[in-house]
């Protein structure tokens, strides 16, 4: 029988069903986090599914909703905080109570400033969507920011992997042949902020020539 944590390939079934389903009321959506890191050479198996919604159109607990609904091996709990509004969802795997967390995000309804992605943007790994690569690269950087930041001991003690996935990043994008200079549909209010998000990385963790590499110019 199963035991432990989720595997690599449970993550990625796990996944699947939820953009199946997703497809399912022609909704785009694409994964990020450390599900997205993996597939695009993250040598770490990632401890959960993130996924964002391309909708204006449901919340994320509609969502969630359309998850139960679809499969039954989706289901939520109630939050850990009494004053939470949303329930966390889980996915059922095999084994005695094992489950994967999965989080559902939409563009512009939290603090990691998510920019609507469209169709044709998103990069497909693995019959995966993904987030495109630079935007994903700079939302790490954010989440790293913002666990730095926190107040919570829990978050700060995700700051070291931060770390270590985004340099891991910047490695994987170099071979990748990515550049900034080219990714001229990315909006300009996203970029303004993940530019000032990486000068506050390189100023703290250095790193600025494999920035430059992608064509970053950190100060």
């Amino acid at each position: 029988m199963p035991s432990g944590p989720p595997t690599k390939q449970e993550i990625r079934d796990v996944a699947r069903r939820a953009v199946a389903i997703f497809e399912n009321h022609r909704l785009s959506c694409c994964l990020f986090g450390s599900a997205a890191c993996e597939l695009y050479g993250r040598n770490r198996v990632p401890n959960d599914v993130d996924i964002i919604v391309m909708t204006n159109d449901y919340s994320p607990e509609e969502l969630k909703n359309l998850l139960e609904e679809g499969s039954n091996q989706f289901y939520t709990r109630a939050a850990r905080s009494a004053s939470a509004t949303y329930r966390v969802l889980f996915y059922r795997l095999p084994g005695r109570r094992r489950s994967c967390k999965v989080d559902i995000l939409t563009p512009g309804t939290n603090e990691l400033n998510i920019p609507f992605i469209r169709p044709r943007r998103i990069v497909w790994i693995n019959e995966l969507p993904v987030l495109p690569f630079l935007v994903l690269l700079l939302l790490k950087a954010q989440g790293w920011l913002d666990h730095t930041m926190s107040s919570r001991r829990d978050f700060n003690e995700k700051v070291d992997v931060d770390v270590r996935d985004v340099n891991e990043l910047l490695g994987i994008g170099r071979s990748r042949g990515e550049d900034i200079n080219g990714q001229t549909w990315i909006p300009a209010w996203f970029l303004d902020h993940g530019l000032s998000v990486m000068q506050d990385y390189v100023d703290v963790n250095g790193g600025h020539h494999r920035w430059e590499l992608l064509g970053f110019a950190p100060a």
